[in-house]
């Protein structure tokens, strides 16, 4: 999957496809499509389909670069004839076209190739390129060594057509096995916005994130890049990448991350796939989605996360909103909110303890549990989300605090798929993490609810979680919403503001070519 940047006065975005009849590797193709707001798209023509010996077996995750002098080059990993993985090189045929509807491959590819001692078929995902105080560009590849230990590369160019493999390695971490889609970027440690790929210097760190194609689990972690030596080091090595941090603790893999000059903000997507089945996939005729893109910073407040939070173009999308305050939840209790159906919402929920119970010595288990059924002192409590009336279907949003040994609480924030659906053939899973719930700070969550995904962003987005849930009973006019609160010893408070929202389109090509204009003309 590979996001541009803004161009044109449009959003453009890349992502590979393959036929869903067959696993073959080889049908994958690069589809495209552009936007004006992140949230409505046009579909366009296929922007490349694997024709030359180089990517025969498929064209595989890239990356965008835009140069300053306002060019693109894309670089894509493509699998060979012998399944060789190689990087190439691809660019627009013609940067006045505002649609980008045709892309050349450089007559010169490969441009790159697994070096001595890497595996010919565990080497790809070139991340953006970022410029070096030498000028030169620099790109990271995901890799593994001795078949364990999950790397990144760093090469150096001058031209994107002519590559030198660096000393060493920009990082490694035994235990994690093959890195994929290796994205690299810098964060503001006191800023409110995004920087370009290319920041460096002081008030700077850098995130590495790399997805597990063991797990099949995106890991990031904050750290320290040096820019001479090319080598990043975790502030804490203890939470590394993919013994550490999760970018979304449900159902999410092969994220990248942009950054958008025009409002200066670093966008991340991800990718859904599916938990029904393969049957049920090719009867639909699709499989996987796309989240809602994400604005990214660093948690000045922690100094240990990141924040993921839902791009403002999303609220466009709210239709009439609901309010309730200080609705008193008791222990063991459900509360219905009366706001209609209940498939698509924008929900902004806030809860406190009402009292705390200090010195309590009930033995708790650490984690999400088992789910929003287990009890303990505090917790679970929060919304039940695709719900029917008689709650024969749910997915609980909840966090869950626990007693420590030195007296403190130790949160999670957690989802829990396990009766959100009465079909059989559905993966249904408990998912969640740690969460830091500062003193001066209550518990708030946001949720995103549309159909069969939610998205939970707690505490402004420092732990985010996917769902992807197919109820049977709690669809269209039936879903409802609830509160729930199953702690055994404490009342909590709930504030909550709730929109319905509207469906985005995406609109097939061919379309009237005046819509794209009044899309230009709009932005």
């Amino acid at each position: 999957m590979v996001a541009g940047p803004l161009y044109h006065k449009g959003w453009y975005h890349l992502f590979y496809q393959y036929n869903p009849d067959s696993a073959i590797w080889g049908n994958i193709t690069w589809g495209h499509a552009v936007s004006k707001d992140l949230i409505h798209w046009f579909y366009l023509p296929l922007a490349m389909v694997p024709d030359q010996w180089y990517d025969i077996n498929g064209c595989w995750t890239g990356s965008a670069t835009l140069l300053p002098d306002g060019r693109i080059v894309m670089l894509y990993t493509g699998s060979t004839n012998d399944s060789v993985q190689v990087q190439n090189l691809a660019y627009p045929a013609n940067l006045s076209d505002p649609l980008l509807l045709q892309w050349l491959k450089y007559p010169g590819n490969p441009v790159v190739v697994p070096p001595t001692g890497i595996e010919d078929e565990e080497f790809r995902d070139p991340t953006t390129a970022w410029l070096g105080p030498d000028g030169s560009w620099r790109i990271a590849v995901g890799t593994r060594f001795n078949t364990t230990i999950g790397t990144a590369l760093v090469f150096q160019t001058t031209n994107f057509s002519d590559y030198e493999l660096l000393d060493g390695v920009l990082h490694a971490v035994p235990g994690t096995g093959m890195w994929e889609c290796v994205d690299f970027y810098p964060v503001a440690i006191n800023g409110s916005v995004g920087l370009d790929t290319t920041a460096l210097g002081p008030g700077i760190k850098h995130v590495l994130k790399a997805s597990l194609d063991d797990t099949k689990v995106d890991h990031y972690a904050i750290g320290t890049y040096d820019m001479i030596t090319d080598k990043w080091t975790p502030d804490n090595p203890e939470e590394d990448v993919g013994i550490g941090l999760k970018v979304d603790y449900g159902r999410y893999y092969a994220s990248k991350t942009f950054f958008d000059q025009s409002k200066q903000r670093r966008i991340l997507y991800g990718w859904v796939n599916e938990t029904d089945s393969e049957a049920d996939d090719l009867e639909k005729g699709w499989a996987s989605i796309q989240t809602i893109p994400r604005s990214v910073l660093y948690d000045n407040k922690t100094g240990t996360h990141l924040l993921q939070w839902p791009v403002e173009e999303v609220e466009s999308l709210r239709l009439n909103a609901t309010v309730f305050k200080d609705v008193v939840v008791e222990a063991g209790s459900v509360v219905p909110l009366d706001i209609g159906t209940a498939t698509q919402l924008d929900i902004l929920a806030e809860f406190e303890i009402e009292t705390l119970v200090s010195n309590s010595t009930e033995d708790e288990v650490s984690d999400c549990g088992d789910g929003a059924v287990d009890r303990s002192t505090y917790g679970p409590f929060g919304v039940l989300v695709i719900a029917d009336d008689s709650l024969s279907e749910l997915t609980p949003i909840y966090f869950r605090p626990l007693n420590t040994s030195d007296g403190s609480l130790e949160t999670y924030f957690c989802a829990d798929e396990t009766r959100s659906s009465k079909a059989p053939d559905v993966t249904k899973r408990v998912y969640g993490g740690k969460i830091p719930v500062l003193d001066d700070e209550n518990y708030n969550m946001r949720v995103l609810v549309d159909h069969s995904v939610v998205e939970s962003f707690g505490e402004g987005g420092r732990t985010v979680i996917t769902s992807r849930v197919y109820p049977t009973e709690a669809i269209y006019g039936a879903a409802r919403l609830f509160l729930f609160n199953n702690a055994s010893g404490v009342n909590v408070k709930a504030t909550l503001k709730i929109w319905e929202m509207n469906s985005a389109f995406i609109r097939p090509f061919p379309f009237e070519e005046t819509l794209f204009q009044e899309m230009v003309a709009s932005t």
